[in-house]
């Protein structure tokens, strides 16, 4: 085989627990399949290659069980640090670097449901520099990107055999916000449409803003709505965002202040309108930390944020009546630098991607009580950064 996989035992230091930890050495140069066995899902993880990493990895996710198999190489591909499925479940995106360029790409992969092999099918310029997240709207017919370098945006065709056309509309953010150092100039960070497929919102780091655009997705366009944005505290450095289950709610996870922003959402004008921003951290800790990932599972009664420096997942209430956010519990995420993690779509799982320990830890969701608890299961994959879901049928 051109990957050899090892299966090893680790005990979790001070839980006495036996983990099992399902471990990956790339050797070769090509991607190797995986039998998926009839499990409903893969689960892609995107990856910084700078380290042992070659690019996408895959495994196979039993969702009844929480069993997934030893991750392969799925496809070569130059730090494609977030990955974005189409609505079909038959391709597959991911941001990357220009070979001899400053400029970002996007590239587009096909899916083969019976391997969870991907095949590259073209590339597209991002529209700017460092590329770091991607966003598809409800019908497949419009990619976004948020290009973090150059605090621009950028809407891409995607077409009927997956393909991506060149940016039909590239947006470049302007201005500046009160941290010296990091906020000079834009970052746009995340990019999302509304449920009602008809705006698109980005989170902008150096402007602390929410920016909301008018989308037009089957062109691929892209124009300021009015309102055109709402702020998070200065210096807060807006990051990631979630809706609520109905599309009525906004949640910030803020970097540079490590906090949560919460904003009631005008789906008939695309107003925002805040009313809660609340720590991720323990009022215990002291030291340097960065807020990272942000995400609501299915039920929409839990929320879940992830910390970079505390390591840590913490887990919150979101009142059914008010969509106020309570603290519930802080669960370490057993590595270090959790920079992603993604909740299963049943909603029974969450797997923690900790960056610079190089593992992915998988904890069991309670449905009551949205408390975490490890499954017992981990995966040892070079500098982890994104896990994708998607259904193999």
């Amino acid at each position: 085989m051109l990957t050899t996989m090892r299966r090893t035992f680790a005990l979790v230091a001070g839980l006495g627990l036996v983990t099992q930890v399902i471990s990956i050495t790339a050797l070769g140069n090509e991607p190797g399949p995986i039998h998926s066995d009839a499990a409903p899902y893969f689960v892609y993880f995107g990856t910084y290659t700078r380290a042992e990493s070659k690019g996408i990895y895959v495994s196979a996710f039993d969702e009844a069980t929480g069993q997934l198999s030893a991750p392969a190489l799925a496809a070569k591909s130059s730090n494609p640090a977030y990955l974005v499925a189409h609505p079909n479940h038959r391709f597959l995106y991911a941001v990357g670097d220009a070979s001899g360029a400053s400029n970002g790409v996007v590239k587009a992969f096909a899916i083969d449901k019976s391997s969870g092999l991907l095949s590259f099918l073209n590339a597209q310029p991002s529209g700017g520099s460092g590329p770091t997240h991607l966003a598809i709207d409800r019908t497949g017919a419009c990619l976004l990107v948020a290009n973090y370098g150059s605090g621009s945006i950028a809407a891409l065709p995607i077409r009927a055999n997956g393909t991506l056309g060149p940016p039909a509309t590239s947006i470049q953010h302007h201005g500046s916000s009160v941290d010296p150092k990091r906020q000079q100039g834009p970052h746009a960070h995340c990019v999302g449409f509304d449920l009602s497929n008809q705006r698109a919102l980005c989170a902008d780091l150096g402007l602390d803003k929410i920016l909301v655009y008018k989308c037009d997705a089957s062109n691929a366009t892209l124009s300021p709505n009015d309102p055109p944005s709402a702020s998070v505290p200065p210096g807060a450095g807006a990051r990631h965002f979630v809706f609520d289950a109905n599309g009525h709610r906004l949640y910030v996870i803020n970097e540079m202040q490590s906090s949560i922003t919460a904003f009631h959402y005008d789906q008939t004008n695309g107003s925002l309108t805040e009313f809660q921003t609340v720590t991720t951290l323990p009022t215990t800790f002291s030291g340097t930390n960065t807020a990272a990932e942000i995400a609501i599972p299915p039920n929409g009664k839990f929320l879940y944020a992830s910390n970079r420096g505390d390591n840590s997942i913490m887990v919150y209430s979101i009142d059914g009546v008010t969509g106020l956010l309570s603290p519930i519990q802080r669960q370490p995420s057993l590595g270090k630098t959790p920079r992603m993690f993604a909740i299963d779509p049943t909603g029974r799982f969450l797997f923690a991607a900790n960056q610079d320990s190089h593992n992915i830890v998988v904890f069991r969701i309670d449905p009551e009580t949205g408390r975490l608890t490890l499954t017992g299961q981990q995966l040892e994959i070079s500098m982890p950064t994104c896990v994708l879901f998607v259904r193999t049928s």
